[in-house]
């Protein structure tokens, strides 16, 4: 898509005025083995019927249909010989099959985003092949009892090759951050169970692809849906973070021990084996902590009786706003302060870098959830009690 295109599209979207336009695909196909192709819409992970079309004596077909924004598509015979599309509106795709199966070799015009999905496919298709060959010789040297030999030099090969590859998707990524042919990057796979991008902290280019694509197209389901599997990656990746701190750190480190607005020293150990608890951080100065508390006192009044208990931490520095604050606004729940707020040493081992902020604890102390606000929390806590 050129940058007058792309500007256009993102000033109809943005509107609310996006126009449906025609999307017209014609191609050839000289198998002997089917009568139709079909075209399905892949809306985000669930497949759409769209039409089908017959192919004539020539092996010659053409599909046309309407469509308002970009989109994948799969165009083939069934759910295992099939090639995808990244089609815009008011595109004329022509696709070219030179073999009798449709992913082995083809050609397409018209459409530079799926001429990019095709490339992304073939190099990865290439590095499978690789891998299979390493794969067998991996199993050759296994049968000659040469395994501790050659099974090093096999293994640093197969990561060599897998590095490659996703160091090819990271630089295509980067170079394609406002087309959707950077979702098909993200999710590429090597295997049923191997994303290309494995790393933990290869989750920053879904949000680097997330940012870009949402100021671009915010109203399209395929970017919402990628919001949210960003934030699903990013709280995943945060617990599983402190779980790893958490290991390490001796447990009385941890075991966080303050004074209530009432003098008492409460420790958030003593309320092990009874609640599910959420480690709160807050400051009474802030507008958005103070109507995220008047909404969980709504939270609280469900689930307290349930085994659900709210140990909240001030880290705003005032005292005195502080217990004004928790004795006006009647906040029924656990509320604490840090012993030296200039170093908020609580604050610090959690990560918070700002509020409000939240950690989700189950009975046995085991996070379970980061940073649950409003009815992200609300379905947490129906899961656990409902």
């Amino acid at each position: 898509m050129n940058r007058l295109l792309l500007f256009a599209t993102t000033v109809l979207l943005l509107t609310g005025c996006a126009k449906r336009e025609k999307i017209t695909i014609t191609g050839n196909y000289n198998g002997d083995d089917h009568d139709y192709i079909h075209l399905t819409l892949i809306d985000v992970h669930i497949p759409v019927f769209i039409d089908s079309a017959r192919i004539n004596r020539a092996g010659n077909f053409r599909i046309s249909f309407e469509a308002k924004e970009p989109n994948f598509y799969n165009i083939g015979f069934d759910d295992s010989e099939f090639i995808t599309l990244l089609a815009n509106p008011s595109e004329h795709i022509g696709l070219t099959f030179k073999r009798e199966k449709l992913q082995d070799e083809y050609e397409v015009s018209g459409s530079p985003e799926s001429e990019k999905i095709r490339l992304l496919d073939i190099r990865l298709k290439e590095t499978i092949r690789q891998l299979d060959s390493l794969q067998t010789a991996y199993k050759n040297a296994s049968e000659q009892d040469d395994i501790e030999a050659a099974g090093s030099l096999l293994d640093k090969e197969y990561k060599k090759i897998v590095d490659k590859q996703r160091s090819h998707n990271i630089a295509f990524i980067l170079d394609n951050l406002t087309s959707f042919s950077s979702i098909k990057a993200l999710y590429q796979k090597i295997d049923e169970e191997t994303y290309v991008l494995y790393q933990p902290r290869d989750v920053q280019f879904l949000k680097l692809v997330t940012d870009s694509l949402s100021k671009y197209y915010p109203d399209s389901r395929q970017v919402k849906a990628l919001a949210l599997n960003l934030d699903k990656e990013l709280n995943a990746l945060y617990i599983n973070q402190l779980s790893t701190i958490v290991k390490d750190l001796e447990p009385s480190y941890l075991d966080v021990n303050l004074l209530d607005v009432n003098g008492n020293r409460i420790s958030l150990s003593s309320l092990r084996g009874k609640y599910y608890v959420l480690l709160s951080f807050w400051a009474p100065q802030s507008n958005e902590c103070v109507t995220n508390n008047l909404q969980m006192k709504e939270y609280y009044r469900m689930y307290h009786t349930k085994g659900f208990e709210i140990y909240q931490i001030d880290v705003g520095g005032d005292e005195e706003l502080w217990k004004s604050a928790v004795n006006f606004d009647e906040l029924p729940w656990i509320s604490v302060r840090e012993d030296d707020p200039s170093n908020p040493n609580t604050a610090i081992t959690f990560n918070v870098a700002s509020v409000p902020a939240n950690y989700l604890l189950d009975p046995e102390g085991e996070f379970i959830g980061k940073n649950l606000f409003g009815r992200s929390l609300q379905i947490k806590l129906s899961q656990l009690f409902d």
